[in-house]
């Protein structure tokens, strides 16, 4: 199962600017999300993502594509990328669900996903592997990988 997020991350082909996960230095949180962006915690992914505990191979749980928006509070890229994530779940509502993992709350989901560096977008299909990109990237790539990797027909 770690090698299958680990493999994910190192494939990842987009490393702009970034933060290290587990910086101490953390500001107040932002006030809750807003749009179609939801919050995932460990329990919800298992229940609606991939059950790691039950399964070794990847098998996604959910019938629509998804993209988990893995961030801290304290990261200035997580915080330019937020608006964009939050633009997005309201412009593809309906055809992909978009998450967004806090990862000081949830400490256990990022380590066991190999979470290293913030932020990080997975981008999982409704069908095959899941992908995913580090740092905050431009909406133009976004929507590209959405398109490329999550909407196929």
């Amino acid at each position: 199962m770690n090698k299958v997020f680990a493999t994910l991350l190192l494939a990842s082909t987009l490393f702009l600017s970034n933060c290290q996960a587990g910086n101490p230095a953390k500001t107040k949180e932002s006030a809750g999300t807003s749009g179609n962006v939801i919050v995932l915690t460990n329990d919800v992914f298992k229940q609606k993502i991939f059950n790691y505990e039950v399964n070794k191979n990847w098998k996604f749980e959910g019938s629509l594509p998804v993209i988990i928006d893995f961030y801290a509070t304290w990261c200035g890229p997580c915080r330019q990328l937020s608006p964009l994530v939050e633009e997005l779940a309201k412009k593809y509502e309906g055809k992909i669900v978009v998450y967004k993992v806090d990862t000081d709350k949830e400490q256990l989901l990022a380590q066991t996903l190999g979470i290293q560096s913030l932020p990080t977008l997975l981008f999982i299909p409704a069908k095959g592997q899941p992908r995913s990109t580090v740092g905050a990237v431009p909406k133009e790539t976004l929507e590209k990988a959405i398109h490329e990797i999550l909407l196929i027909k």
